[in-house]
């Protein structure tokens, strides 16, 4: 099984959102990570076959998904980030309603509903209304039909929005157990989303794919370029409008600064081992005030 991605490019109104972008995924779990306005939601409609690129294809097992049509939707599972609900519906009868509409016949159906609900902690407010649900429920709701169909391809965009710490954790795990002999691809700006459960994570930066690899294999990347400096907090305000700062630390003798940067930044300044997060600001830096 494998899902290629071969030279997609896409344009609104002469803009370019996505520029020739390339990659293979096979069973796995997969974090891409961008920025608000990188294309991740636009590459992911394309995946999803919801909107044609201006220039390349999608393939499923070598076949382009366009020509699929049905087959290709009923081994899908998709969470678009601006999901919508019949606020009317109880959790389950929105479950069931989705499941008719993947083709589930009814005992499946009903099994799956159960199970799902469980496993993202709605069992208890199933029959309650949607438009009595919190924020995290609602999301938790719309991880749950993604899986309905148990899709070998699952397409997460921004999945862990609105959801609490607690909720993350039953994400993660919930992913991670599902995963196995499927695709799954996630967005995110949230580092920590992906930190323990991606194989992989996939770099897209204003349509570009930057880079790709494995959490170790990025970190390599940047390895050099984050450093850590005992400065005055005089001298603060003064360094964060020329470097980036993912974070500072008061002490009695003054600020500690953690700086992603090429170059030394200070002369006292020390290498440090990078995190996922110093690799999120090295890539994104200029658009962290976007976020």
């Amino acid at each position: 099984m494998e899902l290629t991605i071969k030279n997609i490019s896409k344009e609104y109104e002469g803009t370019s959102v996505l520029n020739n972008v390339t990659f293979q995924l096979k069973p796995g779990v997969y974090g891409l990570l961008g920025a608000n306005g990188a294309g991740k939601t636009t590459l992911f409609r394309i995946l999803c076959g919801l909107l044609k690129p201006t220039k390349g294809s999608v393939l499923y097992n070598q076949q382009e998904i366009l020509k699929q049509a049905d087959n290709y939707r009923s081994i899908l599972g998709f969470l678009p980030q601006d999901f919508r609900y019949y606020d009317e519906f109880t959790g389950l009868k929105f479950m069931r309603y989705i499941a008719a509409l993947k083709g589930l016949n009814n005992n499946t159906a009903k099994k799956r509903c159960v199970e799902l609900l469980k496993l993202v902690g709605l069992e208890a407010v199933k029959n309650k209304k949607i438009k009595e649900y919190s924020g995290g429920m609602k999301q938790r709701l719309g991880i749950a039909q993604s899986m309905i169909n148990d899709p070998e391809i699952l397409i997460l965009d921004e999945p862990t929005v609105g959801l609490d710490p607690k909720e993350r954790v039953r994400f993660r795990n919930l992913i991670s157990s599902f995963s196995t002999e499927k695709i799954v691809i996630l967005s995110t700006h949230i580092v920590s989303d992906i930190e323990y459960i991606a194989d992989e994570i996939l770099v897209l930066k204003r349509g570009n794919l930057e880079t790709r690899g494995t959490a170790s294999e990025l970190l390599k990347e940047i390895q050099g370029a984050v450093w850590e400096c005992l400065v005055p907090e005089s001298s603060v305000k003064r360094l964060m409008q020329i470097y980036t700062i993912s974070n500072q630390k008061h002490t009695e003798n003054g600020m500690v600064l953690r700086i992603v940067n090429q170059e030394m930044p200070v002369e006292n300044a020390q290498p440090v081992p990078p995190t996922l997060e110093d690799l999120y600001l090295y890539y994104f830096r200029e658009d962290v005030v976007e976020l």
